[in-house]
């Protein structure tokens, strides 16, 4: 006799060991349950990394006409970073290139930042651009 027993016998609460036994399995059987879906859920919630064979790659160009812009925004579609230097490239040229590709930037949302007078970094949306050189240049104005 246990505990529990002496207690009800002790209160006068008579003794229905049907009920309890009853009352014993149910418990057992919600705890068995829980930990089921709890197995079931920590299988279900892995992180599994996928880019985990992704190579990123650097594409460095220096266009000279306008119709360079089409292969260029072919490397940012393949997600790929572009490094844009337009030091020789006439301005209008220049212009021209740079608002294509900040759509294209855009659709794909991706980044550009001017690092240099005449050169920008083009990103794609999984790559992050930070460093001390680009707050230098957004206080000095220079941020595209």
């Amino acid at each position: 006799m246990g505990f529990k027993d002496q207690m009800k016998k002790f209160m006068g609460i008579p003794e229905d060991d049907a009920f309890e036994e009853e009352e014993d399995m149910d418990i057992i059987t919600k705890d068995n349950a829980n930990r089921a879906s709890a197995r079931q859920e920590a299988k279900s919630n892995k992180v599994v990394n996928i880019n985990t064979t992704t190579q990123l790659q650097v594409v460095l160009v220096k266009p000279d006409k306008f119709e360079d812009a089409r292969s260029i925004a072919d490397h940012l579609n393949s997600k790929n970073t572009v490094v844009l230097n337009l030091e020789s490239t006439n301005k209008d040229i220049s212009r021209r290139l740079v608002d294509f590709l900040s759509g294209v930037a855009y659709a794909n949302n991706g980044q550009i930042k001017r690092v240099a007078n005449s050169t920008y970094i083009i990103t794609p949306y999984n790559v992050n651009i930070m460093g001390d050189l680009l707050d230098e240049l957004e206080n000095n104005g220079v941020y595209f």
